[in-house]
């Protein structure tokens, strides 16, 4: 059988999709080359503007100041302390939440949505928040930074819509007949049939912890407990540096310099296991989004 030809326009559609999308694609990926290439690079060819897509004189001494400053290790503890906690606690109750919500047969669903989305348009605001969590003895507490935002509401609905139109109703009540209870229902049949929404949920509460600096801004003052993001703030903001890994540096310029590779060097450190991470879920991700971005 012989294949259709192509129509002029639909050339002229691909042709403009795919210069599009390469141009999209470089717009991202240049800014991490970018970076990358400048932490790897000696501090003097970054000030000069030289260093545009290749690393110019490979070095790795910002890498090594990087990882000899306490703070930095420190932040990264404590990151990757919140990020697994919080991420654990917000796809527990997210799934508590968004599988008696996808029962047909749960009475009141539909209110309890409708109140739901409700907070999603109206909450109390900062200074209410504050007090709450302050009035719960939480500053600066761990639980600080893994109670406040604990559930989205946002991932609650799409985990919802995807229970609801991914799985069949037939299957659960196949399930009942057989004797199983609600919680064996959910641990036996509905989790293993989720893989795909719950990387989802793993990759979006997982990325929002690793990123996530306000909370601590607000809440911690004790710097053992900072996440690497307020580190990575004092860094390229406020440009301080620890003494310790600084004293080998002798003149102020060259203190300058080396700043401004360690900078480029701990925005790579910060954003490594998220890349990492990503390309395990990525097979996942889009078929369990699209699934729950549908209607139920």
């Amino acid at each position: 059988m012989e294949s259709i030809g192509k129509s002029s326009n639909d050339k002229v559609f691909i042709a403009v999709n795919t210069f599009l999308l390469t141009l999209l694609s470089v717009i991202v990926i240049y800014p991490l080359l970018f970076i990358l290439s400048s932490s790897l690079s000696n501090p003097l060819e970054v000030i000069k503007g030289n260093v545009w897509l290749f690393p110019k004189d490979i070095t790795f001494d910002a890498y090594n100041m990087v990882f000899r400053d306490p703070n930095i290790m420190i932040g990264y503890r404590n990151t990757i302390l919140y990020t697994l906690l919080g991420t654990a606690i917000n796809l527990a109750l997210t799934i508590c939440a968004a599988y008696p919500l996808s029962r047909r047969d749960f009475a009141g669903r539909n209110l309890i949505t409708g109140l739901l989305v409700f907070t999603m348009f109206f909450s109390g605001g900062l200074i209410p928040t504050y007090l709450v969590v302050k009035s719960l003895g939480m500053v600066n507490t761990i639980w600080a930074m893994v109670i406040p935002n604990a559930v989205s509401i946002y991932n609650i609905i799409i985990m919802r819509t995807f229970l609801q139109s991914s799985i069949p109703g037939e299957l659960q009540e196949a399930a009942f007949v057989d004797g199983c209870s609600n919680i064996g229902v959910l641990i036996r049949i509905i989790l293993p049939l989720s893989k795909p929404i719950l990387a989802v949920m793993v990759l979006f509460y997982g990325v929002g912890h690793w990123n996530a600096f306000f909370n601590a801004l607000i809440y911690l003052s004790d710097r053992a407990q900072f996440p690497l993001q307020l580190v990575l703030r004092e860094i390229l903001i406020q440009n301080q540096m620890s003494e310790q890994i600084m004293a080998d540096v002798d003149t102020l310029a060259s203190k300058q310099m080396m700043a401004e590779g360690i900078k480029y060097a701990v925005i790579i450190v910060a954003s490594l296991p998220v890349l990492v991470l990503y390309p395990f879920l990525q097979k996942y991700f889009v078929k369990g989004l699209l699934i729950g971005a549908l209607k139920g």
